[in-house]
C-alpha cells in the first residue's frame, strides 16, 4: 500500500507543529519556573505560612496568549508548581498551584482565542482589546480564586483552626483590626 507523499508531508507538519508547541510550552516552564523562583519577594505570614510578590502568573499568561490556552497554561503551572516543590514553604502548596495556574492559561486562551479570535484577526485594535480583556480575566480569577481556594486548601489539609487563624489574621492586616480584638478570649477581661 502506497502512501501519498501529500498525506505524508500534511502528517508531518501536523507533527512538527505539536513538538513545536511542546517546546514552547516547556521553554514558559523554564521562564515561570525562574520568575517565580528567582525574581520573588518572599512575604512571611503567621503560622509558618507565606505569599510572595512575583511575576510567575504574568509568564503564565504571556503563554496563553501565545500558544493558546491549555499549553500556556500548562507551562505556567509546571513551571511554578516545580517552584512550589523545591521551596520548603510551599511545598504544601504544589497541588493548589498547579490547579490555579492552569486554570489562569485555560480562562486567558478562552477569552484571546475562543472569544476573541486573536489568531485570526488581522485588526491591532481588535486584537489589543482581547489580549488586554483576556490578561486581566485570567489575573482577576488568580486575585480572587487563589485566596479562596487557598483557604479550603488549608482547611483541608491543616485542619480549620490553622485556616481560621491565616484568615483572621489576613482580614486584621487588610482592615487595621488590633490582633488583640481578634483572639480576646472570654473571661479574660
Amino acid at each position: 500500500m502506497k502512501t501519498s507523499s501529500a498525506v505524508t508531508a500534511g502528517h508531518r507538519s501536523l507533527e512538527d507543529g505539536r513538538i513545536y508547541k511542546l517546546a514552547l510550552t516547556g521553554l514558559f516552564a523554564a521562564l515561570s519556573y525562574v520568575v517565580f523562583t528567582f525574581l520573588q519577594i518572599k512575604i512571611t505570614l503567621p503560622g509558618g505560612d507565606a505569599t510572595s510578590i512575583h511575576l510567575g502568573n504574568a509568564v503564565c499568561v504571556l503563554g496563553a496568549l501565545i500558544l493558546g490556552g491549555f499549553y500556556g497554561g500548562l507551562g505556567g503551572a509546571l513551571g511554578m508548581t516545580i517552584g512550589d516543590l523545591f521551596d520548603p514553604i510551599y511545598v504544601v502548596y504544589a497541588p493548589k498551584t498547579f490547579l490555579l495556574k492552569l486554570c489562569i492559561g485555560l480562562i486567558t486562551g478562552l477569552v484571546a482565542h475562543k472569544i476573541g479570535r486573536i489568531n485570526e484577526s488581522s485588526d491591532k485594535g481588535h486584537v489589543f482589546r482581547f489580549v488586554v480583556a483576556a490578561s486581566v480575566c485570567g489575573l482577576l480569577f488568580n486575585v480572587i480564586f487563589d485566596p479562596l481556594v487557598g483557604y479550603y486548601y488549608k482547611l483541608a489539609i491543616l485542619g480549620k483552626p490553622a485556616a481560621e487563624l491565616v484568615l483572621a489574621w489576613n482580614i486584621a492586616k487588610v482592615f487595621g483590626v488590633p490582633i488583640e480584638e481578634i483572639f480576646t478570649v472570654e473571661g479574660d477581661e
